[in-house]
């Protein structure tokens, strides 16, 4: 980083008040619902809920402090100002500066300097396929909060840059639940018409990627469909997060309206987990099949799962690229396969999972290894490289948010980055559901689409609905 940038971002890091007002409450007896009840409250143009790993839950908002990075320009926001500069192609390591910047001002070590944010699935065509690929759409955000509250078991402690913050908050905590009417749902048949929509093409495009897999140009691609939601009463995300989370045995979920997108989603995996002694872990799954109210079916699904050849190929192949990617920043011999193939449940799904762990180089940092494992490999394929290319070839428009990531940081070198899967999406007035199923040699059309259908049932029957 040159001295220009390094000044540029002290002055913007050393603008960003610290979380320095402190309270610690009573636990909230049902924390998913403390969470999105704080996420309705509006309290700031920007939000989210994120829910980590062992049943703790993190809410964060604020309005004016956060930074964008665009594949030509990085802008930062605090107190009223704008910082600016071109990133030179290099569009995280610009991101990863400034945040360097802050975990350097006043107060970074207090506990008060986390982060909240996402990346854009294109900021994969920057990082390992075609540059030109990109677009000119925002790649990364994050939003450094005024007030955050975290909610376990045993407490909730908010932390707050004043005491405004602070009262508002703990106040909103201390109400009593209001009694609302419950917003309208989707109807079974509903829920059907929107999972089946563009299925057709959508079998199309696995078709002209088993004919480039038997090619030889890659091994697998994770080929996804958009599912555009009627036009009608607007999704109402907070309703919809909370009611999907009462259904649904995820990684990590959050809500979030946040930059240029809304979201509420149920991640199955976590792109990877860096803690801030430098241990890091990556937890890809691939295999699927449909989970749903009869035991004794799940059960003979989960037995055809661990003995079915594509799946096993397509989940193997994923672990060794996994494997690859963790060893290019890990200390040597580090790299370690924890868990092999085990079946989780996932909501509507049940998948193969593995998880590798490691420790990084002691020139490594957190954002190093999120560029070598961005995107998942579960949400593009292998080869990477040919694999974005592929996609790029066989899938309608950008996607945008999803495959992209959800993540929490913190100034002390954390990182906790979720894969965007099983997730509502908003921008703007459109709201939509994408699917994907990955794509080898052995695939069928056939099978693709329902593998689709039945991961859209993870989210479709729990849309709500505004009323009034």
């Amino acid at each position: 980083m040159n001295t220009a940038s390094r000044n540029r971002w002290d002055s913007w890091a050393s603008s960003v008040p610290a979380l320095v007002h402190l309270s610690t409450l009573e636990p909230c007896r049902d924390l998913a619902a403390a969470a999105t009840r704080l996420a309705r409250a509006a309290l700031a143009d920007q939000y989210m809920v994120y829910e980590a790993a062992g049943g703790v839950w993190h809410f964060a908002a604020g309005s004016a402090v956060d930074l964008t990075a665009h594949p030509a320009a990085l802008t930062a926001r605090s107190a009223g100002r704008t910082w600016t500069s071109p990133t030179h192609g290099r569009p995280l390591t610009a991101f990863a500066d400034a945040l360097t910047a802050l975990s350097a001002a006043p107060g970074a070590h207090d506990g008060g300097r986390h982060f909240y944010g996402w990346a854009a699935f294109e900021l994969a065509h920057l990082l390992h396929a075609d540059p030109g690929a990109t677009g000119d759409g925002p790649l990364l955000h994050a939003m450094i909060p005024s007030v955050e509250v975290t909610l376990t078991g045993d407490r909730t402690v908010v932390r707050a840059a004043d005491e405004a913050w602070l009262r508002k908050v703990t106040d909103l905590l201390a109400e009593p639940t209001p009694r609302q009417p419950s917003p309208d749902g989707t109807t079974p048949e509903a829920t059907e018409r929107i999972i089946a929509a563009g299925t057709a093409a959508y079998g199309g495009a696995v078709s002209r990627t088993i004919e480039d897999i038997r090619a030889g140009l890659l091994e697998k691609a994770v080929v996804s469909r958009k599912v555009p939601l009627p036009a009608g009463p607007p999704v109402d995300f907070p309703a919809t997060y909370l009611a999907g989370r009462r259904a649904n045995t995820p990684a990590r979920s959050y809500l979030l309206d946040l930059g240029r997108y809304r979201a509420a989603g149920f991640s199955p995996e976590t792109v990877l987990e860096v803690e801030e002694n430098g241990r890091v872990s990556t937890q890809p799954l691939a295999g699927t099949r449909a989970r749903g109210t009869d035991p004794a079916e799940n059960e003979r699904l989960r037995a055809e799962l661990l003995t079915d050849p594509k799946e096993i190929h397509e989940h193997a192949v994923s672990v060794r690229l996994a494997w690859d990617e963790m060893a290019a920043v890990c200390q040597p011999e580090s790299v370690a396969v924890q868990e092999f193939m085990t079946v989780r449940p996932r909501g509507s799904v049940q998948h193969l999972a593995s998880r590798l762990t490691g420790r990084l180089r002691p020139d490594a940092g957190p954002w190093d290894a999120f560029a070598s494992l961005f995107p998942a490999i579960t949400a593009t394929g292998v080869s990477k490289r040919s694999a974005l290319q592929a996609l790029a070839r066989h899938e309608e428009g950008p996607r945008g948010l999803y495959g992209g990531a959800v993540f929490r940081g913190s100034t002390g070198g954390a990182l906790d980055a979720a894969l965007v899967l099983r997730t509502l999406i908003g921008e703007g007035d459109e709201t939509w559901l994408r699917a994907g199923a990955g794509v080898t040699a052995q695939s069928s059309p056939e099978r693709e689409i329902e593998e689709t259908c039945e991961k859209l049932r993870s989210v479709a029957p729990h849309l709500r609905y505004a009323t009034g």
